[in-house]
């Protein structure tokens, strides 16, 4: 009997959905040396005076993102230090304004990042298209957006333009939820209360069917004004792989946006946090000395019969006792999945940061003689292109019922007050205790 079935009476009901998704994306086209020169050559610039016309784009990029800003009645804060909490200053602006719609904060920082460039090479005594790791400037945009709710955006302003989306997968739902007029409670980022949990999971499963790259062409359009120029020389525009059942292997001339970061979280929701709480602490601390390399290896989907071969790597037991309470984490190969409490819900939660460990389905053409023969499907590392997505929730999905299933039982069962009196209330038998007489 697993966990959910052995407190089935004190729980409202479980929710699996997205915490934490970060997307990068990149022009590709841009990225290439070959194209990017070809760009070069499409705006009539020489080799030799690149750096004055990429400095002149960035500075056409800044002042539009800077009126851009304006027009949202909103100050840029230039970030001097990354000790800043750039989610503080943004959430003391929601509290100043929590109705507000659209771009609630925005900030601008110098960062380490990857550029395009020309730099003369030595061995040839010429010019050339090439990369390097710099500085340069980012702008970052928070939004308090109608569809994702909460989420930010962030830019480099020198080629090739990189952008990253950060969204929170439990605000996304939480706006399906006031569209479906679903009552529901919000607790530190989860949901302490759900009227209906059933409708509720409907609703997030259903995100992964959402053309949601529509609402991402319109932010990203706002905000890069050279985007028109892009796609006049390219005759594309951004690329979204986010439908489950389509996957591009055209991407040389697209704008390509991979997964980053992705965490899918399971929350086991109690009536109450006193529930929770009675067993709590035992469940971690005998997970924490139960579960061992082979265990762990095997919540992954890996063979525990070829354990012996893992070599890359590590296994990894962490349990620690932070303030807001006990955490488990389980990690092997940079995935992990952790444990913890957070208010009345029992979260289990998966990170993959290593997708190539494991396997996706694609579909493969073969090619004799300049004619396709057949098409096959075949099973394949699996990459960041979102258009994995769908495939990274099966893949946290199975690990978290791998786990679940091999939690210990834990006796939950209360001695109540009453029975603790009645223990321990003197025991009279003609009129004379019963310890007296032993």
């Amino acid at each position: 009997m697993n966990i959910i079935e052995q407190n089935k009476e004190k729980i409202n009901g479980v929710l699996e959905t997205f915490d934490r998704m970060i997307i990068n994306g990149y022009f590709l086209n841009l990225c290439n040396y070959r194209h990017f020169l070809y760009y070069l050559i499409q705006n009539d610039v020489k080799l030799v005076d690149f750096d004055k016309f990429a400095q002149k784009e960035t500075e056409i990029l800044c002042n539009h993102i800077d009126n851009y800003i304006k027009s949202n009645n909103v100050e840029t804060i230039y970030l001097n230090s990354g000790k800043i909490d750039k989610n503080e200053i943004v959430m003391n602006e929601l509290e100043k304004n929590p109705n507000k719609v659209g771009l609630i904060s925005a900030f601008s920082a110098f960062e380490i990042c990857n550029t395009m460039t020309v730099k003369p090479n030595h061995e040839t005594e010429k010019l050339e298209v090439t990369s390097r790791p710099t500085k340069c400037k980012h702008y970052y945009f928070y939004y308090n957006d109608k569809e994702f709710g909460l989420m930010y955006l962030k830019i480099q302003t020198w080629f090739p333009y990189n952008v990253q989306i950060y969204i929170n997968g439990r605000k996304y739902l939480s706006k399906l939820l006031d569209k479906n007029n679903i009552k529901y409670e919000m607790y530190n980022n989860s949901f302490s209360y759900i009227q209906d949990f059933n409708k509720a999971q409907e609703l997030a499963d259903g995100i992964l069917n959402q053309k949601i790259s529509d609402s991402f062409d319109g932010l990203i359009k706002q905000i890069n004004v050279h985007l028109p120029k892009i796609e006049k020389i390219f005759s594309h525009s951004y690329y979204w792989c986010i439908d489950q059942c389509e996957f591009a292997t055209d991407i040389n001339f697209k704008y390509y946006w991979c997964i980053d970061q992705c965490e899918f979280a399971t929350d086991i929701n109690f009536k109450n946090r006193e529930d929770l709480s009675l067993f709590y602490k035992t469940l971690v601390e005998t997970t924490y000395f139960t579960f061992s390399s082979e265990d762990i290896y095997s919540f992954f989907g890996r063979n525990v019969s070829k354990i012996h071969t893992f070599s890359k790597g590590e296994i990894v037991s962490d349990l620690r006792n932070r303030y807001q309470g006990y955490r488990i984490k389980f990690k092997i190969n940079n995935n992990q999945i952790k444990m913890y409490d957070k208010g009345n819900n029992l979260r289990i939660e998966v990170t993959i940061n290593n997708p190539k460990d494991f396997k996706v389905l694609k579909e493969r053409e073969k090619i004799i003689e300049h004619k396709i023969i057949e098409k096959e499907k075949i099973w394949v590392p699996m990459g960041k292109s979102i258009s994995n997505l769908y495939r990274y929730v099966e893949i946290s999905k199975s690990i978290t019922k791998r786990y679940i299933e091999a939690l210990t039982d834990i006796n939950v069962d209360e001695v109540s007050i009453s029975e603790i009196n009645r223990l321990s209330s003197p025991f009279i038998v003609n009129e004379k205790n019963i310890l007296d007489l032993i």
